[in-house]
């Protein structure tokens, strides 16, 4: 059995990745963590997520003794403080935060050196599978085509574009030879000019309760290629999230995508 340590636990993400925790076989929440300021110390996980109470009481204190896994789908700040932690006490992560800038990726590429750590922007099995038929389209219709990253997400998210929007954007730039960070296009206003065929527009939405919308269009003239996915309830992340932990528990070292863990490609 895998003692489990969920950060932001009386999250909206939290709550789900607690229910996904209960009805997941070999896992097992030991610990729940909020930041120092939130109005849900002292309480009862399952009873935050709706469940019956399990006695685990969420806390501002971090116990390494008390889980072998820590799941982090906070902020990059306290990912970053908790990355740390983890690899100076041998614990394995799954990480889902999302807005991770260079040099925190960085400092996962180092810890993976000593601890096992699954690290994506999204954990659903179905945008994962996009990801790969994207890269296929890519190689497909190469510079043929114009291509377009839309995305949409309720009015509390608060970075943009989304991480998943951006992992989108550079497996297509990946497999046609682009450096995203030239080629990206962020939002277009006033007198732009005709578009430049190479590069790879972003286009963001936030609104009301939307949980998680992308679509990338290819497009040439007389016909366009879509391909979307569509989320309506967050715990099909969650269980993204507790498929990455029962498979990272059994890994010594690495820093791991979800495409190791669904064995894509």
């Amino acid at each position: 059995m895998t003692r489990i340590a969920i950060a932001g636990a009386a999250g909206r993400m939290g709550r789900n990745l607690v229910l996904a925790c209960d009805e997941t076989d070999e896992l097992l929440l030991t610990q729940a963590l909020e930041r120092a300021d939130s109005p849900s110390l002292g309480m009862d996980t399952g009873v935050l997520a709706g469940l019956p109470a399990n006695q685990v009481i969420v806390s501002d204190r971090v116990d390494p003794e008390a889980f072998d896994l820590l799941i982090d789908f906070t902020h990059p700040s306290a990912t970053t403080g908790h990355v740390d932690l983890c690899r100076d006490h041998g614990k394995k992560m799954v990480i889902g935060t999302t807005g991770c800038d260079a040099a925190l990726e960085q400092k996962l590429a180092q810890a993976g050196e000593q601890i096992a750590i699954v690290y994506a922007p999204n954990m659903s099995v179905g945008v994962n599978l996009c990801l790969e038929l994207l890269h296929i389209a890519a190689s497909v219709l190469g510079d043929s085509v114009d291509i377009e990253v839309i995305e949409a997400h309720h009015r509390h998210k608060v970075d943009a574009p989304s991480g998943t929007a951006l992992k989108m954007g550079q497996v297509i730039a990946d497999a046609l030879g682009r450096n995203l960070d030239d080629c990206a296009v962020y939002g277009r206003h006033g007198q732009t000019g005709a578009r430049e065929r190479k590069t790879i527009g972003f286009e963001t939405i936030r609104a009301g309760d939307i949980v998680g919308e992308h679509t990338v269009m290819f497009a040439d003239q007389g016909e366009r290629v879509e391909i979307t996915h569509k989320a309506t309830d967050r715990m099909n992340f969650a269980r993204g999230a507790m498929r990455a932990c029962r498979w990272v528990s059994q890994r010594e070292k690495g820093l791991f995508s979800m495409r190791d863990v669904l064995q894509i490609g």
